[in-house]
């Protein structure tokens, strides 16, 4: 007896996640659907249902610093498909998510039947994009994507220290967020230098920020 399938649905939007959920089961008629909406909840999402056959994720939602969350996701779990669902549709960040390693890219403004296509397409085996797009896709920087491999060496948690630092939180607010010693906070940060290959925290961060996407000039970015 073949089981449900299992997807997660991860956007900050609780409209959208309703819309979402809504197409999926369109496309997967009795499938399991677990919610999350900011990018430490996707990922306690996956390591409780590491069976998921797909992870549907917003770029640009809560503890997510563009490409990075992707990135990081990609790495920890390289057999679970992700799709980006995002309101940025232009087509260099559409490119740039399947280079990440995406299987696929929803813009927000699809209609549902074109949404449950392409969860269809993915579960499938198949990569999805807008017609337009598919055909012309390009290579990220060489840069990037040595950054983009030592990014995923990183723990949950220094990828989370990362990502504060790019918000420009000093040691002792990140230790204060996360609930532990600064001392913790330095020898986190020492490991993301050494991890990524950088000298310090301004490099680290400008390094990050490559992975950066302007957010979308919509309400439901």
């Amino acid at each position: 007896m073949q089981l449900a399938q299992k997807i997660i649905i991860a956007d900050d939007h609780p409209l959208f996640r309703a819309a979402l959920k809504q197409a999926v089961t369109q496309a997967v008629p009795g499938v399991e659907t677990v919610e999350a909406d900011t990018l430490e909840a996707v990922q306690e999402a996956v390591e409780r249902h590491d069976d998921a056959d797909l992870v549907l994720l917003d770029i640009h939602m809560p503890g997510a610093n563009g490409f990075s969350g992707l990135v990081f996701l990609r790495g920890q779990n390289p057999g679970m498909p992700v799709v980006v669902v995002s309101g940025s549709e232009e087509v260099q960040v559409m490119k740039r998510a399947i280079e990440y390693g995406a299987s696929g890219f929803i813009p927000k403004s699809a209609p549902l039947e074109v949404i449950s296509e392409a969860i269809t397409a993915v579960l499938q085996g198949e990569e999805w994009l807008p017609q337009e797009i598919a055909e012309s896709l390009e290579e990220v920087s060489a840069e990037d994507q040595e950054f983009a491999e030592a990014l995923v060496s990183l723990t949950p948690q220094q990828f989370r220290v990362l990502n504060m630092l790019t918000e420009g939180l000093l040691n002792k607010q990140i230790a204060y967020e996360l609930n532990v010693s600064e001392a913790t906070i330095k020898a986190h940060v020492t490991a993301i230098l050494r991890k990524l290959g950088v000298h310090s925290r301004t490099q680290a961060v400008i390094a990050a920020q490559r992975l950066g996407v302007e957010p979308p000039k919509t309400e439901l970015g």
